[in-house]
């Protein structure tokens, strides 16, 4: 098993997880089989129980592992299927050391750090590495690793010196580590700064690291007098430097790495020149060039909850994105904070409400995420509503089914207090119910979480015949709650119709409206196994039908829509995507530096900016 290890230095945000893929699809199209695994020093032991605003999306993998968003990029860019244990916390491996420690497995040593925790860290990362992700029998040739986090943080020096012992466990030949720095250019002197990367490089090889290859991050591309100086004083060879610069998508970047002939560094230092073949990246290529020539845009309405975030949403925007570029559309995604469309914002905030609403009635289609919590529920029920009543294409994902069912059972059955559970758990009329096999007390991976089969009920549907009749399909979840099942026949003879359902026939997992254009709801997350190159089929439905519908309405006035102020982006006023503007000015870039928003008209044109 061969091993590339891929660090960041100087500040968070670089773009790692994005950089790790494209090494990893690279490397996969020299003909090479590769996995991932993703470290991250926090002490939980998975995202799960944490905040959007604290790291960004859940992503949910098929075995119902909650884990950190750079696996999805993985997933992605490799299109693998990875496990719970690809992820690594601090959690996790404090959680199984402590766990022998009180069987008695260290026959009554004192526990430590070193050698206990480090050699569980090398050990875990041996043993999944083995793990098949692509579908064969055999483990990978390539196993990619991401340490989370900054060289130097306090967190992560356990890994950092496990790490050490490790590439020295496997020996030369074995391990290739590429460092990820920033190069920043300093406004008022206008010059490309080293000295950033010089000081993280020498803080690396202080504890016992050297890197390979050096990935440096800029604006522009580096100069050739400033990958000079880095040889220099980094001791890495100018061949094995890489500039990664802003690029138009993200899909560039592996196509950044073979014309700098990064492969040819990371077989020789893997020993596999001699095996290895010339990647092939025509498919890629074609794909990143189409996605390029996008001009026509599709506008689609996001209506939630964490619109300040867009890491929040990251898989959603990207099954978007894969659909509208099947459909040679460039994605504008118009954020609208969804308590903001509420009656009580029209008295408190006028101006957002009436600001939310032109955002909302301006899109060619409205989709409402999953997510937990009562905060603007109310206002989802309206986009649900104002969506259903104007033939305007919806798509619920999760919570955004069970709003369109409340929605219903409240203006079509005149169930006017129909709710969920979670948000009344007296409700006299609930809608949506707890699950039976849930938990109340405990929050972590207690949910209904990954991979379940739903099968097709009706087989002239709209979302079966997206999905290419078949008779079932098999999508995660992630939810505690669902449709009442007590108050399904009610639904159906009032016109929805509960197309797709579990094994037992009694867990709702697809609802449509047979008379609307395009109006579906579907309890899992088919977000997590969009593609490039292979778009989900209800996201490509939604696109779809969102181009049909643009030829209907008449663009709205950029009066009250997203405006670029003074290099801020002002969203819904004040309602706004926590972005980063790029140091040209020329567009925003999302916490995680994987995806980039741009103001563009009345709305945030989506790509992958870099």
């Amino acid at each position: 098993m061969k091993y590339v290890l891929v660090t960041g230095g100087v500040v968070s945000g670089l773009g790692k997880g994005v950089t790790a893929s494209s090494i990893g699809v690279l490397l996969k199209a020299c003909g090479l089989r590769v996995t991932s695994i993703k470290i991250d020093p926090y002490l939980n032991t998975d995202a799960g129980t944490m905040s959007p605003f604290e790291h960004g999306e859940v992503f949910v993998l098929d075995d119902g592992g909650e884990v950190d968003l750079d696996l999805g990029n993985y997933e992605r860019f490799l299109d693998i299927k990875l496990t719970r244990d690809n992820n690594i916390t601090t959690g996790k491996i404090y959680q199984s050391v402590i766990e022998k420690e009180r069987r008695g497995d260290y026959l009554g040593k004192t526990v430590q750090v070193v050698p206990h925790i480090t050699d569980a860290i090398q050990e875990w990362i041996e043993r999944v590495a083995k793990i098949p992700v692509d579908g064969k029998e055999e483990p990978a040739d390539v196993c990619v690793i991401e340490l989370g986090g900054t060289i130097g943080d306090i967190e992560s020096m356990p890994f950092i010196e496990a790490l050490g012992q490790f590439s020295y466990r496997v020996g030369p030949g074995n391990f290739c580590l590429i460092h990820v720095s920033l190069v920043p250019v300093l406004n008022v002197v206008g010059e490309q700064k080293t000295k950033p990367t010089q000081h993280s490089v020498r803080q690396l090889r202080g504890l016992g690291l050297t890197p390979n290859l050096l990935a440096c991050r800029s604006t522009k591309i580096l100069d050739d007098n400033v990958k000079a100086k880095l040889a220099q004083f980094c001791h890495v060879p100018m061949s094995n430097i890489v500039n990664l610069h802003d690029v138009l998508n993200i899909w560039h970047i592996p196509l950044l790495l073979k014309d700098q002939k990064a492969h040819e560094a990371i077989l020789k230092a893997l020993n596999l020149l001699g095996v290895a073949k010339e990647p092939n990246l025509k498919e890629w290529t074609t794909r990143t060039k189409a996605y390029d020539k996008c001009h026509e845009t599709v506008r689609i309405a996001m209506v939630g909850k964490y619109t300040g975030l867009s890491d929040a949403y990251l898989s959603v925007l990207k099954a978007l994105l894969h659909a509208a570029v099947a459909r040679n559309r460039k994605l504008v995604v118009d954020w609208v904070p969804a308590g903001d469309l509420e009656d009580v914002t029209s008295k408190e905030d006028p101006e957002a409400y009436k600001a939310a609403w032109t955002l909302l009635k301006g899109a060619h289609g409205v989709l409402v995420p999953g997510g937990f919590g009562d905060r603007g529920v109310q206002g989802k029920i309206l986009a649900a509503k104002y969506a259903r009543e104007n033939n305007v294409p919806y798509l619920g994902i999760c919570l955004g089914m069970q709003i369109a069912v409340i929605e219903y059972a409240r203006s079509i059955l005149g169930l006017h207090d129909a709710t969920s559970t979670e948000f009344d758990p007296d409700a006299k009329n609930p809608a949506v119910i707890f699950m039976p096999e849930g938990s109340k007390t405990h929050m972590g991976g207690t949910m209904r979480l990954g991979s379940r089969r739903t099968f097709f009920e009706v087989a002239d549907c709209k979302s079966a015949k997206l999905y290419g009749h078949v008779k079932y399909i098999d999508e995660r979840h992630r939810h505690r709650y669902e449709v009442n099942p007590d108050m399904i026949s009610q639904l159906e003879n009032a016109g929805l119709s509960f197309v797709g359902k579990d094994e037992t026939g009694k867990r709702m997992e697809i609802v449509e409206l047979p008379s609307h254009p395009y109006f579906i709801g579907v309890q899992f997350h088919p977000e997590f196994k969009s593609r490039p190159g292979k778009p989900s089929p209800v996201f490509s439905g939604l696109i779809a039908a969102a181009c049909e519908h643009k030829k209907a309405i008449v663009p709205p006035s950029s009066n009250g829509h997203a405006k670029l102020t003074n290099g801020i982006y002002n969203g819904v006023n004040g309602h706004s995507p926590i972005l980063k503007p790029h140091q040209n000015g020329n567009g925003f870039i999302a916490s995680n530096g994987t995806l980039n928003l741009y103001a563009k008209g009345n709305g945030v044109c989506v790509d992958g900016s870099f």
